[in-house]
């Protein structure tokens, strides 16, 4: 089981800040979590669609889509901050 975390507008449009998902055998990269999230169609195909630039961080660290991903580990899905 992991722990999946949604920051700022993401939580917003999810209406939801965390939650805990047990990964199917076929998710082992944060590509596949992706793509296993937006099966579930909706706002969830939505929100985090291909169009959608997002940022992820497995464990608190940046990880790209190869990063991979499993039981016991802390997944973050958040917006680009831009600031000044």
């Amino acid at each position: 089981m992991i722990k999946l975390l949604y920051f700022a507008s993401l939580r917003e449009r999810l209406d939801l800040a965390e939650e805990r998902l047990t990964l199917p055998p076929a998710v082992g990269t944060v590509a596949a979590l992706l793509d296993h999230l937006r099966a579930r169609g909706g706002r969830w195909a939505e929100v985090l669609g291909p169009g959608e630039t997002l940022l992820t961080a497995v464990n608190q660290e940046l990880a790209s889509p190869q990063t991979p991903v499993a039981d016991g580990d802390e997944v973050a899905i958040f917006p680009p901050v831009t600031g000044g």
